[in-house]
């Protein structure tokens, strides 16, 4: 069994210094922390990888809120990633609402809720929560990254991957991740506060990947995320398909303590 997370903040198609993978192959043992690859050239790659006991956490959101979704006539998560290979780049060279963020496109009134059920379900930690994919501009913007994931979801549904919650399928096993979960309350941008927590958490790292995670807040999030999901891989085996229809169609952010998110009805 082994676990891989990506880091996937990088804004552009051509974001290698910022688009980082781990691959932990125990709680306290990653065999790499590495960057350089574009997203074209990261679908590439997870996509050949050999996939038994591979479970790979992918930092951006799988889905939309259900409303979008049916807005445009769509009733599946992989009716969802087949229409963003056709229409995202428009959807990010537009903004038009709902999306927003980019210059001279202000956040619209909300309508229509912002936030998927799991993103309001999830722990606050130090008080900072998942934004809205609706964001495609800004700080902390998640909706670019998001849209620019979904063809990668596309293609490994095509393969019969499971991607959980949305199917069961043969492995690989890919989640949607939100590292924050995973490195708790910690303030990342700072390299000391990063180092401290490697060294708390992860002292037997290896020296050079503890180095990596301890200058880039973006190494930082892929390798804690990866440790933690091998710490919690008998989990990670044992997904249950979904049953709640909402639920099935905006997806889950899995975290160690993903049932006992609360507000699923809210």
């Amino acid at each position: 069994m082994r676990a891989i997370a990506v880091d996937w903040s990088g804004a552009t198609h051509t974001a290698r210094s910022h688009i980082w993978l781990a691959e932990a192959i125990s709680p306290s043992e990653l065999v790499r922390l590495e960057c350089g690859r574009d997203r074209d050239d990261l679908c590439s790659h997870l996509q050949s990888l050999p996939s038994q006991g591979l479970v790979i956490g992918l930092d951006f959101a799988f889905s939309f809120p259900a409303w979008f979704v049916r807005s445009l006539g769509l009733q599946t998560a992989n009716e969802l990633w087949a229409h963003a290979v056709q229409h995202g780049d428009s959807w990010l060279a537009q903004c038009e609402p709902p999306f927003w963020g980019r210059p001279g496109h202000p956040r619209p009134p909300e309508l229509q809720p912002a936030l998927r059920r799991t993103d309001r379900a999830v722990p606050r930690t130090g008080g900072i929560a998942p934004k809205s994919i609706f964001q495609i501009g800004g700080a902390g913007a998640v909706g670019t990254g998001s849209i620019r994931g979904m063809p990668l979801l596309h293609a490994f549904a095509s393969a019969a991957a499971s991607i959980w919650p949305f199917m069961v399928g043969s492995e690989p096993r890919l989640v949607e991740i939100y590292p924050r979960l995973m490195t708790g309350p910690v303030h990342k941008s700072n390299p000391a506060q990063r180092a401290a927590l490697l060294a708390r958490r992860f002292p037997d790292l290896a020296p050079e990947h503890a180095r990596l995670a301890e200058a880039s807040e973006d190494a930082f999030d892929a390798a804690v995320s990866a440790l933690v999901m091998m710490e919690h891989v008998s989990d990670l085996l044992a997904l249950p398909e979904e049953v709640d229809p909402t639920l099935r169609l905006e997806g889950r952010i899995w975290h160690p303590r993903w049932r006992d998110d609360i507000c699923f009805r809210c």
